[in-house]
């Protein structure tokens, strides 16, 4: 799959965003919940359950990277993007739907993550390899 300059940007933003809110949350997880004001405490087991989602976020953000540098990888980090910043907003919706209105933080976060799936969308919606065939013809 070649990609286009702005498929390549919303990937690099999706990809940069990920590595670098997992790897925070891999590494500082005091600090990065802090910033919601959120108080972890130090309950090895809580620290364990964020770790290792925040882990697994920071390998898919250097999937969404390396599809922008490897053509092979591109449809695998379109697939990543897509399952991060659709499913991460899905969930924050759902919170929001049972649990009530958290912190401006949080609301920051969905904001982020629903601008940089819209993003994505529009960057990869179905026509754009046509329209820029059609453009190429001209």
């Amino acid at each position: 799959m070649t990609l286009t300059r702005l498929q390549k940007i919303a990937l690099g933003i999706a990809g940069v965003s990920a590595l670098g809110i997992g790897t925070a949350i891999t590494i500082t997880p005091h600090a990065f919940y802090e910033s919601y004001g959120i108080a972890l405490g130090s309950d090895p087991s809580l620290l364990s359950e964020l770790r290792a989602p925040g882990a697994g976020l920071a390998a898919l953000g250097a999937v969404m990277l390396a599809g922008v540098v490897r053509r092979a990888l591109s449809g695998v980090a379109l697939v990543a993007a897509f399952v991060v910043f659709l499913g991460f907003p899905a969930g924050r919706l759902v919170g929001l739907a049972l649990d009530g209105i958290p912190s401006t933080g949080i609301l920051a976060a969905l904001g982020f993550e629903l601008a940089v799936a819209a993003l994505c969308l529009f960057a990869f919606r179905p026509d754009i390899g046509r329209a820029g065939s059609r453009l190429a013809l001209r």
